[in-house]
């Protein structure tokens, strides 16, 4: 069994074959919006640590907070290892997309089990997704020395009112993108939810055996993001990424329970709820 099994197996667990990681990588983007919740990033990262969800995504800069907690039973490191400034309203005159540099590397230094590449599609922005092929053409090759499995995060936005990008949830524009993810050598795919959840299957089809786990995206009331969770994993989803949803929350760690019982445990929407709603 190869590295790279190693640490897949690290990230997916035994028995449901699924993955719950929570995002709190959101200060590499430079934007103040992102920040509530995770202003104290240690003591954010203790707290969902203690939760155990399978794995905890963050980046170079703040890895240490999680690999420097407790000891083995710590959720699995996702390192983020490419930095945008396509989230915030206006848009900036110049937008980009870097890859930190050796990325598959950094990953090992910092014990990861996978690190992750954005590949955007923006509304009339081809030089964004150029630039994030090169980038995920760069982690792949270097991915390949170090057996570091890859994480993609084909993500297809649209223009929103306030001057920026929204999230595009239309199927036909982000099955396409997942398969061009997959054609390039993803370990493992990252993408949003579509409009209609039972749609994502079609989803999961086009990444033809690749592991496909859902972003949560903006922040949604707890029985709305228990019903979405609920059915993406009936549609075959491999996981969820969930980061702004858990980290804005009154309640991280039960929140945390909770979305671990469904993904492992089998539990629905309704028990989810009930465990939120425990004393």
């Amino acid at each position: 069994m190869s590295d790279f099994s190693y640490r897949m197996r690290r990230l997916f667990n035994p028995d449901s074959g699924r993955c719950f990681d929570i995002a709190v990588d959101h200060g590499f983007f430079g934007e103040a919006a992102f920040l509530p919740g995770i202003e104290d990033l240690g003591a954010a990262v203790r707290v969902l640590a203690a939760a155990a969800p399978d794995a905890i995504q963050m980046t170079i800069g703040q890895a240490r907070l999680l690999q420097g907690f407790g000891g083995r039973e710590r959720p699995a490191l996702v390192l983020r290892t490419d930095i945008a400034n396509i989230y915030g309203a206006p848009l900036p005159d110049h937008t980009f997309n870097l890859v930190i540099p050796e990325p598959a590397l950094a990953g090992v230094r910092l014990d990861a089990s996978c690190i992750v590449v954005n590949l955007f599609d923006l509304a009339d922005n081809p030089r964004v997704r150029e630039a994030c092929i090169r980038a995920v053409l760069e982690a792949k090759r270097d991915c390949e020395k170090y057996n570091m499995p890859l994480m993609v995060e084909p993500l297809v936005m649209k223009h929103s009112d306030a001057g920026g990008y929204q999230i595009n949830g239309n199927l036909e524009k982000i099955v396409p993108l997942v398969r061009q993810a997959v054609e390039l050598g993803a370990d493992i795919i990252k993408a949003d939810p579509t409009d209609d959840p039972t749609d994502y299957h079609e989803v999961v089809r086009i990444a033809n055996g690749i592991p496909v786990l859902v972003r949560g995206g903006g922040k949604v009331p707890d029985d709305e993001l228990f019903r979405r969770t609920q059915v993406v994993l009936e549609q075959g989803a491999a996981g969820i990424v969930y980061g702004r949803n858990v980290i804005q929350h009154s309640n991280p760690a039960r929140l945390t329970r909770a979305l671990m019982a469904m993904l492992h445990e089998g539990a629905d929407a309704q028990a989810a709820s009930a465990i939120m709603a425990a004393s």
